[in-house]
């Protein structure tokens, strides 16, 4: 019996067109023109299919940057600045409700500001004290970053759109799922194709599960403090995990 080996690849993105579009390969061994007079191992006689799953999922969980930013002649001013609004910016977060471990320090800096690094004489110094807050309820963001606003935030960064760990972890199975029933579909194809049966599974590899998180801008404009300003909405798309898996299938003539 000859010895052959066929290797296919594909990959299920986002369009489902993309499905059943297949890369393939055959080779083909005599082991009279190389030399080998063993029977074929057991390496022979194998269709190996590399799939991708996704799945998706509406985010549970949510992260935003909030900051304060303050600039004065002299470091030591900006530095009290900093610390005021700080203060208010974390009493504004605690009001909310949200626990302190949800609330991690960013980027606290002070330097000479761009004015003073550009002109000679320019005695300004600029400041930044930021704050990344997780929301494990995202329907309240938009109250969130009204709030710091309302505080006197102004450095409002991305907002961060993501899953729980136990989330995650549920769904990598479901994309794991997904992309085994689609080697095995893929597998099944080639057989057919190729008027082979298919007798086992051999070996299965999965590797790079991805969570891709949802990311926005925030942008809001300063407004009298007369109630008119419509509170902040923001809409998440739905989060996706995907996950490589990697099948090597034995067949018979």
């Amino acid at each position: 019996m000859d010895r052959r080996q066929f290797l296919a690849v594909s990959s299920v993105g986002v369009a489902a067109a993309m499905a059943g579009c297949v890369g393939s390969a055959l080779s083909t061994g005599d082991p009279a023109q190389s030399g080998d007079e063993t029977e074929s191992s057991a390496t022979d006689n194998e269709i190996t299919v590399s799939a991708e799953g996704e799945v998706e999922a509406e985010p549970d969980t949510a992260t935003v940057s909030l900051g304060v930013e303050a600039t004065d002649e002299s470091a030591e001013a900006v530095s009290d600045e900093l610390a005021t609004q700080s203060e208010r910016l974390r009493d504004a977060i605690d009001e909310l409700g949200i626990p302190d471990e949800n609330v991690e320090e960013g980027r606290y800096r002070i330097r000479p500001s761009a004015a003073a690094r550009r002109e000679e004489g320019v005695d300004e110094f600029a400041g930044t004290h930021s704050y990344q807050v997780t929301i494990d309820d995202v329907d309240r963001v938009g109250e969130v970053i009204d709030a710091a606003v309302s505080a006197g935030a102004d450095d409002i960064g991305r907002v961060n759109f993501t899953l729980q760990e136990e989330t995650r972890a549920a769904l990598r199975k479901d994309a794991i799922d997904d992309a085994l029933a689609t080697a095995d579909e893929e597998a099944a194809h080639i057989a057919s194709n190729r008027e082979v049966e298919l007798t086992g599974t051999t070996a299965v590899t999965t590797n790079d599960v991805r969570v891709n998180s949802v990311r926005h801008d925030v942008e809001f404009a300063t407004s009298a403090d007369d109630g008119s300003a419509p509170p902040t909405e923001i809409d998440a798309d739905p989060v996706t995990v995907t996950a490589n898996a990697t099948v090597v299938y034995s067949f018979a003539d």
